[in-house]
């Protein structure tokens, strides 16, 4: 590990670090300093929150030495934890789309070479009936049931209880990673204004709170309008304050009605833009991946944080120590503060890639660095 060194880069963010607040923060003060000016930080802040006009700021050093939460994927590279309109024409296959997604997540099976996190999904069928369900899903799947898929027909408007229904059956299913709307028409509120790009934003934007809130994925199926565009995201129907809103939108579309080709764009804060071209099974009516018109980008490895996974194992799933001990115990030709820095700012890799939960903060011994392996359930 000698050969290790301290690259001059911008470090790698991971993803959905913005507006969240920090779960540990790092220091290069001795514990008596740090704990004084922390009081005078906070009674500073304090004081001038009542001053008019204040308006909250962090520097460019706090957001190093803080540690963010990260969207969690759903779906490596194609789904993440947030918001995502699912759009497309009439009769196009959504769906179909929406049920297989919601089968693999249920399952923890991947879809087309993607790895899937499995978890509960919540389908709200809301133009279905359960005949009409019944039918597509054995079509689709045969007899290969699964307990963690559920259904609901019908649902409250979104200002007369929407919330509180998806936040009961969240707190009933604390495991649940995917709720699906189908569609976004059917919850919203009928009112005069129902196209303004205001109304729009603000429809999208308390279902992203709870989201959010619940780090999990939340896609709402929406149609196109039947004006094309040069730009296809702006066929999504409605004014742009829905997209604006979302994290991410998915666009279904069929060149000619009746043929089982199609493409799906895919947009999003983040993920890499994509365009996959799928191919209908006439059987089975399930959608299959044909080719991307462009690969998924990959982070290059790095180096240090494959030596953080050599330390930990199943027999030995944590450990704890100062950023010395980490330098130490790594061998590395790097300063311990500014270890901490690159890890801070890797905590959402080190648990989307590696399944290492990343912890620092202060105890009275000092700075203290936390690495827990969360260990699959069998």
């Amino acid at each position: 590990m000698n050969d290790i060194k301290e690259k001059t880069t911008v470090p790698n963010m991971s993803v959905g670090a913005d507006m969240e607040q920090p779960i540990s923060k790092n220091s290069n003060d001795s514990i008596s300093d740090d704990a004084e000016n922390f009081n005078k930080n906070i009674l500073e802040r304090m004081r001038k929150m009542n001053l008019p006009g204040y308006i909250h700021t962090v520097t460019m050093n706090e957001l190093y030495e803080n540690v963010y939460h990260s969207r969690p994927p759903i779906i490596d590279g194609l789904l993440h934890a947030g918001t995502y309109l699912f759009v497309g024409a009439p009769k196009v296959g959504k769906s179909f789309f929406m049920a297989q997604l919601a089968y693999h997540v249920s399952k923890g099976i991947p879809l087309w070479g993607y790895e899937v996190k499995k978890g509960t999904v919540l389908y709200l069928a809301l133009e279905d009936d359960y005949r009409r369900l019944q039918e597509r899903l054995f079509r689709m799947f045969g007899t290969e049931s699964t307990d963690d898929l559920y259904f609901a027909l019908c649902a409250n408007q979104l200002d007369n209880g929407l919330d509180e229904q998806l936040q009961r059956f969240k707190s009933e299913h604390p495991d649940t990673k995917l709720i699906i709307i189908d569609t976004l028409q059917k919850i919203r509120e009928a009112s005069g204004d129902k196209y303004s790009y205001a109304s729009d934003y603000e429809i999208v934007g308390k279902l992203k709170r709870f989201a959010d809130n619940n780090n999990i994925c939340l896609l709402l199926v929406h149609h196109t309008r039947k004006q094309q565009s040069e730009d296809k995201f702006d066929m999504i129907s409605g004014t742009n304050g829905l997209l604006g809103a979302a994290d991410g939108a998915f666009l279904l579309q069929k060149e000619k009605r009746t043929s089982n080709s199609a493409v799906l764009d895919i947009s999003g804060r983040d993920q890499q833009d994509q365009r996959l071209y799928l191919t209908r099974d006439t059987e089975r009516l399930t959608w299959e991946f044909e080719k991307a018109e462009i690969e998924l980008w990959k982070e290059p490895a790095d180096p240090i944080l494959e030596e953080v996974a050599k330390i930990l194992s199943v027999e030995k799933p944590e450990w704890s120590g100062t950023p010395t001990e980490l330098v130490e115990l790594l061998n590395l030709d790097m300063k311990p503060n500014s270890l901490s820095l690159r890890l801070n700012v890797n905590a959402g890799r080190l648990l989307n890639d590696y399944n290492i939960y990343y912890e620092n903060g202060r105890t009275h011994a000092g700075r203290n660095i936390k690495f827990t392996l969360q260990v699959p359930e069998a």
